[in-house]
């Protein structure tokens, strides 16, 4: 399907009031979240979730995020045990995903889960989210608004740029403050990370009080965001570099300064939120190459690494 240029809807009432009647007409709306910008449809609308995966050419095999406007919609959707009602109550509003059973007769598309008896689902901590979540009416399904296994868009332009065509609107909300997408825990039975993100899983394993099982990777996703290649510049990329070799170009961290610097005082939440924004900067230099500098493996740093290693997994064609 080809679309005009998408609408840019101002955060306003009148913008979140159309980009609400655009999804409850089966329309594709990205909007802000606190993680990255979503590509939102109604999750209850076959044909609209089906256009998510052509417009962003996502295999259909890839689970979809449901986004809510509050617990008790959560709770029409999901099946909550007391551990999922302890983490959203830590959690929520927030970059936290749950992974728990389906509520029989949900009403969400099958597309939405894959086919599978779960489904991933958060409650988002952004203001214009929260006001389109509730103003529409619907459980929202809403991967990143990008082309598939892209870089996520942090901002409304990177949204128009990947997308033009594609989907009916944006609502722009200016920068995601996170930067990086939400952490993913499952909870089908023992709590397990799915997928680091924007919440440390530190931060999850103290409210647990016990440590967070690991998943052990398979060939079909349970979650959003677990392809081996994933988050990808066009530009190839070499991780833990300590200096840039001929025909690269440098992402730098901390004191190994770079082109640019994901953050020069080595705040890992800075980076975080700095870092699709500046990939995407290194990768429309067309120097084809880029180099990261080694980046802590612990908090936000286990989800940056995540990413960088997802982004640069030798990919398929």
């Amino acid at each position: 399907m080809s679309l005009a240029r998408p609408i840019l809807l101002p955060p306003d009432e009148a913008g979140i009031a159309r980009a609400a009647e655009i999804l409850r007409e089966g329309g594709l709306v990205a909007f802000p979240t606190e993680t990255v910008y979503g590509l939102g449809a109604d999750a209850t609308n076959d044909t609209a979730v089906a256009r998510i995966f052509e417009a962003k050419g996502r295999p259909r095999f890839n689970p979809l995020i449901v986004h809510v406007a509050d617990r008790a919609a959560a709770e029409t959707i999901a099946e909550f045990g007391d551990t999922a009602r302890r983490l959203a109550d830590a959690f929520w509003p927030g970059p936290l995903t749950l992974v728990l059973p389906l509520k029989p007769g949900a009403g969400i598309s099958p597309l939405v889960s894959a086919g599978l008896d779960s489904v991933a689902i958060r409650m988002p901590d952004h203001p214009l989210a929260r006001k389109l979540l509730s103003t529409s009416g619907r459980p929202v399904a809403a991967p990143s608004a990008n082309p598939s296994g892209k870089l996520s868009p942090t901002a409304a332009a990177h949204v128009v740029e990947g997308l033009d065509g594609r989907i009916e609107a944006v609502l722009d909300g200016g920068t995601c403050p996170v930067g990086l997408e939400s952490t993913i825990v499952g909870l089908l039975p023992e709590p397990t990370l799915l997928r680091p993100g924007g919440l440390p899983a530190e931060a999850i394993e103290k409210c647990l009080g016990a440590p967070l099982a690991q998943h052990q990777g398979s060939d079909t996703p349970n979650a959003p965001g677990q392809l081996a290649s994933h988050y990808a510049p066009d530009a190839l990329m070499r991780l833990d570099a300590e200096k840039a070799q001929e025909g690269e170009v440098l992402l730098g961290f901390g004191a190994l300064e770079g082109a640019l610097n994901l953050s020069a005082s080595g705040d890992l939440v800075e980076a975080a939120a700095n870092l699709f924004h500046h990939l995407r900067a290194l990768d429309s230099m067309g120097t084809g190459r880029i180099a990261v500098a080694p980046i802590p493996d612990h908090g936000l740093g286990r989800a940056i690494n995540d990413r960088l290693r997802r982004a640069a997994a030798p990919r398929d064609g």
